[in-house]
């Protein structure tokens, strides 16, 4: 197919022999903080450092999570706790259940951290961000030293370890990152703009090119068929054969690999046309009771996100279902979309709307394992139009109750205050056995020090 490397590949020869970044370029560097559940858990329990230690989903189900001393014993993500007890006994793996108050407070932590070093920031995941760099050769002359400044700096506010990966374009820090957590020589920092030529071709020549951000497991082995196994060969490969080939996307993937950005930062995140919520159950329940509670705290929760991004929905959609692995017992899924008399995000409205479905589609002699909601048909809340009939849920007095509702459950605790009544019991609840304190957002939980 021939080398095809173009300008992408002169641009890096350039700036790898000069050491300088033109200004007009953009840079971008991806901090990752690593085992991020576990190291969560780590900054309050010591106890646990150089311990095996996983992190189960809902309802400890599957190992979501894993220190790398769990890694090197060959676990792989989503293995089913069921099938580790015997190797936990062995080598004393400590499993604990997910505290996603804990993980998101956390996360904002080093999101604040990071604002500090860039005007220019998105929150890709819960523990990944990029930042764009461009603009800052006056203070960070040479981009590996932001990079080292960034880990020390989270290091010694958070505790929780972070690698950094520097370069002309998303994918490349993206990669680079990838090399910096599987390559201790470069101490958690790796900054492709001011890599020498020689030692940058010789790291793309070595990776698998499975390995690049967007290049999932089927189409590396159509790219391996075609004689593609790594990520120099992807990044010399003619945009034209692969878009050809593979499509748009991965047309875009390989000018990113020569270091022409096709992605950019998106420092605002798009309002969701579409919000889920909804969670298995950490036992199976029959009740219509048990069932309604739990849609209307999937509804309070959806709701909130919905305000959240200042937006309103048009119809919501409520399903249940029972569990399909349990073979031997009766099996019954359905849903239903309750269409709202006008756009809203009052969460009474959209309560009652998801009990109404509910009641049509619940069929008693059934043991249900999951329920949620969805919704749909999602505007902005800044588009009003004028209407004829009433609003429900909608008007000015509606805003100013439900602003009032998440202040008091951001202030004190989610649900301390609900539009609907929910017992005690809550045997919807998931299973969580083994989850640690909420050390940061609990008055209760936060932990004391003693001096001597």
């Amino acid at each position: 197919m021939g080398s095809g490397s173009g300008d992408g590949s002169t641009f890096y020869r350039i700036i790898m022999s000069t050491g300088i970044i033109p200004v007009s370029r953009p840079l971008f560097a991806l901090v990752d903080v690593n085992n991020f559940y576990v190291s969560c858990e780590r900054a309050f329990n010591p106890n646990l450092i150089n311990r095996p230690v996983v992190v189960l989903s809902n309802n400890d189900g599957c190992a979501v999570a894993r220190s790398n001393e769990v890694k090197a014993l060959g676990v792989k993500m989503g293995t089913p706790w069921f099938q580790l007890k015997d190797l936990a006994k062995q080598h004393g793996i400590v499993a604990l259940s997910s505290n996603y108050t804990l993980y998101g407070d956390m996360s904002n932590r080093v999101m604040s951290i990071l604002r500090d070093f860039s005007p220019h920031v998105e929150v890709y995941s819960i523990d990944e961000c990029f930042l764009g760099l461009q603009g800052l050769q006056s203070l960070w002359p040479i981009p590996t030293g932001i990079g080292h400044k960034i880990r020390h700096r989270i290091r010694q506010w958070t505790t929780l370890p972070v690698c950094v990966g520097i370069g002309a374009t998303k994918t490349l820090a993206k990669l680079a990152n990838h090399i910096a957590k599987k390559q201790p020589a470069f101490h958690g920092v790796c900054d492709f703009s001011t890599m020498s030529y020689e030692q940058y071709e010789a790291l793309l020549s070595t990776i698998d090119a499975g390995e690049v951000w967007g290049v999932g497991r089927q189409l590396n082995l159509h790219l391996n068929a075609a004689g593609i196994k790594t990520v120099q060969a992807l990044r010399d490969t003619p945009p034209a054969w692969l878009r050809a080939n593979f499509g748009v996307v991965i047309e875009r993937l390989g000018y990113e690999l020569r270091g022409i950005s096709c992605l950019a930062l998106e420092e605002v995140l798009a309002p969701k046309k579409q919000i889920i919520s909804s969670r298995s159950f950490g036992q199976l329940i029959d009740h219509l009771t048990e069932l309604s509670e739990s849609v209307a705290s999937h509804t309070s929760s959806a709701a909130e996100k919905l305000r959240r991004q200042n937006s309103v929905c048009n119809a919501i959609q409520v399903f249940i279902r029972t569990n399909p692995f349990r073979e031997q017992e009766k099996q019954y899924s359905n849903c239903m979309t309750v269409p709202l008399p006008n756009a809203s995000s009052d969460t009474r409205l959209l309560v009652r709307a998801a009990l109404f479905g509910l009641k049509r589609i619940y069929r008693p002699g059934y043991a249900y394992k999951k329920a949620g909601v969805i919704l749909t048909g999602i505007d902005s809340a800044a588009v009003h139009q004028e209407s004829l009939f009433t609003l429900h849920g909608a008007d000015d007095r509606s805003a100013r109750l439900m602003k009032v509702l998440d202040q008091l459950n951001q202030r004190y605790g989610r649900e301390t205050v609900s539009v609907f009544s929910v017992g005690s019991n809550k045997s919807w609840s998931m299973q969580r056995e083994s989850m640690s304190p909420c050390y940061t957002t609990k008055w209760q939980d936060v932990p004391i020090a003693y001096a001597h």
